[in-house]
Order: structure tokens, then sequence, then C-alpha cells
């Protein structure tokens, strides 16, 4: 009727078929179903016979939880950034610039590779520059020693070398996984000095203190790393790609830890 406000939206159109969008995401149905199942991608509307079926919102959803999954993130810390996050187009933005900088890193990488192969079959010397571009993993050393000593990045350096795969990439899922609690925090506006506010930055610590003789993560040192993740744009990146405020959910969780002295 004309003038009503009362009509609702139409329902969204939901025109793709779970063997369609499990053959384009390259995933099985069955993980689709499993997905609907756990409330972690419940499908837009079931037809005749049970089949499943995607409206665009949906696929964006999906998309967005293959990235989580590129990063190691469990389907329970997926779903919690997920569902902490309204604005897709914040959250994608995010991720684009985390696939922009893995994109330029990985594009070193081959051309080192290639540069590499035609040495060897040329019969040429190798150059160290041209061997490990796009392998750099001291970064951040003059930052590090700057503010702490060259003893502290050789100590954690050192430290990082020891570890076999199987260690690194259990400690490098942790830091994902705290960077997805973080996101959570972020979405639920509960305060840095919350039970779960706290409760993150006692995970930070404890992940800190893995490489960090527990002397040396004074809670001043604690502060001011909490204060880097905020301020430089390279390690906002280790945690933004998680959800939009997750790099200062985390600063002000670690500050509110460090006040009240670790």
């Amino acid at each position: 009727m004309s003038g009503s406000t009362d009509i609702p939206d139409p329902p969204a159109k939901a025109q793709h078929g779970i063997a369609d969008v499990a053959r384009a995401a390259g995933v099985t149905s069955r993980t689709l179903r499993h997905y609907d199942a756990i409330g972690l991608l419940p499908a837009t509307a079931v037809g005749a016979g049970g089949l499943r079926r995607y409206d665009d919102r949906a696929l964006v959803r999906l998309q967005r939880i293959l990235l989580l999954r590129g990063l190691g993130l469990g389907l329970s810390a997926i779903r919690d950034v997920l569902d902490g996050e309204q604005d897709d187009v914040v959250a994608l933005t995010i991720h684009v610039a985390w696939l922009e900088r893995e994109r330029d890193r990985i594009a070193r990488q081959l051309a080192a590779v290639r540069t590499t192969i035609t040495r060897l079959q040329g019969g040429q010397d190798m150059t160290t520059n041209d061997t490990f571009d796009g392998f750099d993993q001291t970064r951040f050393r003059a930052e590090v020693e700057e503010r702490w000593g060259a003893q502290a990045w050789e100590r954690g350096a050192g430290w990082w070398d020891a570890k076999d795969p199987a260690a690194k990439q259990v400690f490098q899922d942790e830091q994902r996984s705290i960077a997805a609690d973080a996101a959570a925090l972020a979405a639920s506006g509960e305060g840095p000095s919350s039970p779960r506010g706290i409760a993150l930055a006692r995970r930070q610590y404890a992940w800190l203190a893995q490489a960090t003789p527990p002397a040396d993560l004074t809670a001043d040192r604690f502060r001011t790393l909490g204060d880097m993740y905020v301020a430089d744009e390279r390690f906002t990146h280790a945690y933004e790609w998680a959800g939009p405020g997750a790099a200062r959910a985390l600063r002000d969780a670690m500050h509110a830890l460090a006040d009240a002295g670790l």
C-alpha cells in the first residue's frame, strides 16, 4: 500500500546451489554442510530434498572463512571473528592489505629462486642479495636493538632458529589465535580491564615470554611492545588482519595488565 512503512524487505535471493559453491571454492559439499551444522556458515535457504542454497552475502562470508583458514585459525576462532564484525567491506579491506603484502613477498621469493636456477644452470656465482630477497627475517632488528640492545635480538633469533618446524608452527598459531581474540574483544565493546581483556593480555605475555626471559619482560617493556603494535603499521598488520581494532584492543589490554603490575 502506498505510503506504508511496514513492508518488509524482500528476502535475499539464494541463487547459488551447494554443489556450485563447493566446486568454485575448492571445498566439498560435506564441508559446507558441516559449516552449516556448527553455525559458521548457515545456508540461506533449504529447498526440496534438503538442498542448501546460498545468497551473495553467504558467499562473502565463505570467502572470509577461507581467508582466515589460510592464516591457520580454527573454526571456533573464525566464528568469533566473523560474528564480532558487522562491516564486511572494512574487514575485507584489511585482508586485501595483508594479501598484497604476501603477494609482494612471494613475488620477491619467486624471483629469487628463479635467479638461483639461472645462476646454477649458467655456472655463475651466487650473490647474497639476489639469493635471499624476500626471505628477510630481520626486518625488525633495528627497532629491537635500538630499544633493548643487540643481545636482545641475538637471543631472540637464536631461540627461534633452535626451534623445529612443528614448534615454530605452534608459536605462530598462538599468535594468530591471540589476534583473533583481540579482534573479538574489540568487537565486543568490553574494556581492556575486563576479565576478557586481562585474560587476553596474559596470553600475550605468556606468548612473548617464550622468547624473552621474564626478568627482561618488564611492565615497561610489555607496555612499549603494545604501543608498537599500534604505532608501527608492520606490527599493526600482524593483528589487524583478524579484524578492525584488534591491535588497539590488544595494546590497551597490555597496558591494563602492565598497570596492574603484570
